[in-house]
């Protein structure tokens, strides 16, 4: 009897597909024979190196095939794989490493000096491993035999999330939730429905290999949640190392025959879009499927895509870290895009719904009372090292566990949640509650707009002054104050539309794609 734990149920799919790919990066292929070798090998090293179950190794990566083998190697031995955001200054690397408790590392070789920085204030640290020759010579030396002891659905999985606002923190999980919840409970496409039994996840399997391409890092859960789906599926996951080139994306689906796409919102589909204007088109044909999840997908941008890729689904998925995934809005090759575009409206899986902040009670569909999304079942057991704000996010009413998000959101008479924004960021000018998101999706639209992010700036007659941050379209004239407010009062209501502008050279983004706030209200707070 297979239990849903994740080295479990991987090694019940390699075993049935050991000859098939499982991954690609570059000129590297490797079958799930060779993986799963290659983890084993690394298990057995960490367990050398005193590894002992719940304990957290941090994953200091980028996105390659070594990344795969470390996140496995660590569930083999009970271990909980930590991301690490590689982006991140001295200071917030520190914060991490010390937050979560790392005994270990694994690191690419261009981050060692910023390890090295901080490593003397870490004395929990015990070993870091660099890959390269080091990482080569390790595996070589252990055994590549599985030979583990007993696994649990109750093992740890742990993602970090930055947010929106704040420090990162740790949403901890048991692993059989995040099969579910996250990963799709053997059914990647979410339109079967999960299995019912461990046992069941083989009859999943495909007979075929389905290719696909995650265009996110496996730093976030976007980029780790749909590999791991498909790889339970038996299918190849092709990654793309380094940053972010969109030109090489192109060039991937059309080299490797990729079949399904996942991005990360406006951040990933822009510069997709760019690059199929300079460079395409490319053969696309083999694309049946494009997921967006992570940060939303603005509509214009969402019908730029459409268009290059007319024979494909565009699937726009809501969720985050804390709830895996909510809800999809599903746009069907060859239809048009709902006039709600992006995902301001999905609509939700069971056990979703929006709590009124003051009841804590179900919002009746079409009350428009606006409350925050929610879910109970399948949730994560809290932040690790934060019982404040496990108690904050996680509650309990009349015996039901609750997990509240920071997205505001009312429901609609057919049961379609339609979103407001994050509250976090919600800007309170005159009284009026204005949410960034819903204006910058209008701002973008604007063809003189390549990104905005929108703030509220301190204002002494309205309280907060609604401000657009705008980086402009390359080689276009710019854009005035006047256009865009012209623009936007035809779509949203006047106390929205941004009574000040602030044009940048580049919009700052997290390597999510999400919005950094704190950048841009000190962008705006300083003109």
């Amino acid at each position: 009897m297979t239990s849903f734990n994740l080295a479990d149920l991987w090694e019940v799919v390699s075993d049935h597909v050991p000859d098939r790919t499982a991954a690609v990066c570059g000129d590297t292929r490797m079958t799930y024979r060779e993986l799963e070798a290659r983890a084993n090998r690394l298990a057995h090293w960490m367990l050398d190196h005193g590894v002992e179950p719940d304990q957290h190794v941090g994953l200091y990566l980028t996105n390659g095939i070594e990344y795969l083998e470390a996140m496995l190697a660590c569930y083999k031995i009970r271990a909980v794989p930590i991301n690490v955001n590689y982006r991140y200054v001295a200071a917030e690397l520190q914060y991490l490493f010390d937050d979560a408790d790392l005994v270990g590392a694994l690191v690419q070789p261009e981050f060692g000096l910023r390890l090295a920085e901080i490593a003397p204030e870490l004395p929990g640290l015990r070993w870091s491993l660099m890959l390269g020759d080091d990482y080569e010579a390790a595996l070589a030396d252990s055994s590549p035999e599985r030979d583990f002891g007993p696994r649990s659905g109750d093992d740890r999985y742990v993602i970090y999330t930055g947010g929106t606002t704040g420090m990162p923190k740790g949403v901890v999980w048991r692993q059989e939730d995040a099969f579910f919840a996250c990963i799709g409970g053997a059914d990647p496409t979410r339109m079967q429905g999960p299995v019912d039994t461990a046992d069941e996840v083989l009859g999943r399997v495909l007979d075929t290999s389905v290719v696909f391409l995650p265009v996110a890092p496996l730093m976030h859960a976007a980029g780790q949640w749909t590999s791991l789906s498909w790889l339970y599926a038996g299918g190849t996951v092709v990654l793309l190392p380094g940053s972010l080139d969109a030109l090489e994306v192109w060039r991937t689906v059309e080299r490797e025959k990729v079949n399904l796409l996942t991005v990360v919102g406006d951040a990933v589909v822009r510069p997709l879009v760019d690059a199929w204007i300079a460079e395409g088109p490319f053969d696309v044909s083999s694309v049946f499927s494009i997921g967006s999840g992570g940060a939303p997908l603005t509509p214009s941008l969402k019908d730029q895509l459409v268009a290059i890729v007319p024979n494909a689904a565009v699937v726009d998925g809501f969720g985050s870290s804390e709830t895996g995934a909510q809800g999809t809005q599903r746009l069907e090759a060859g239809s048009e895009s709902p006039e709600s575009g992006g995902v301001t409206a999905f609509t939700p899986y069971p056990s979703t719904t929006v709590l009124d902040e003051e009841t804590r009670r179900p919002v009746e569909p079409g009350s428009e009372v606006v409350g925050r999304v929610a879910l109970t079942g399948r949730i994560p057991l809290g932040y690790y090292n934060a019982p404040e704000k496990t108690a904050e996010t996680f509650v309990e009413v009349d015996g039901v566990r609750w997990v509240l998000t920071g997205d505001m959101a009312t429901i609609a008479q057919d049961g379609t949640i339609v979103l407001l924004g994050r509250g976090s960021v919600c800007i309170n000018t005159g009284g009026e509650k204005v949410y960034p998101e819903e204006v910058e999706a209008v701002l973008k639209a604007h063809p003189a707009v390549y990104d905005a992010v929108v703030v509220g700036v301190d204002d002494d007659r309205w309280g907060q002054r609604v401000t657009a941050v705008v980086q402009p379209v390359e080689g276009s004239p710019g854009v005035s104050l006047d256009a865009l407010v012209e623009f936007c009062r035809g779509s949203i209501a006047g106390y929205k539309v941004p009574r000040t502008l602030v044009t940048v050279d580049r919009i700052e983004r997290s390597p999510a794609g999400k919005a950094d706030y704190r950048w841009a209200k000190r962008v705006a707070s300083s003109v």
